[in-house]
């Protein structure tokens, strides 16, 4: 198990980035959370499979159709477990 914090930027809200990042979560087995930020960013914490995480942030990179994902910065953070996937409100 690997846990992760991503912040992405660019033309990540407005686009249905956190509802397509619910249904990548779920397909990849993923747990943890996405809230868009008050600053224009998308923030999530998620944990899984190394590979599975691997491939949410692949993902994340490139975001549903209509975003324009400019940056993810990635950071390794202490394993956490999560019960599942959820968008959370600010």
């Amino acid at each position: 198990m690997e846990t992760v914090h991503l912040l992405i930027s660019g033309k990540v809200q407005g686009v249905f980035f956190r509802d397509s990042s619910r249904m990548a979560a779920q397909k990849l087995k993923i747990t943890g959370w996405i809230k868009n930020r008050q600053d224009g960013k998308v923030e999530a914490m998620i944990s899984g499979e190394e590979k599975n995480v691997k491939a949410f942030v692949d993902w994340c990179k490139s975001g549903p159709e209509r975003a324009k994902v400019e940056e993810v910065i990635v950071s390794t953070k202490e394993k956490t477990s999560f019960e599942k996937f959820e968008i959370k409100r600010h």
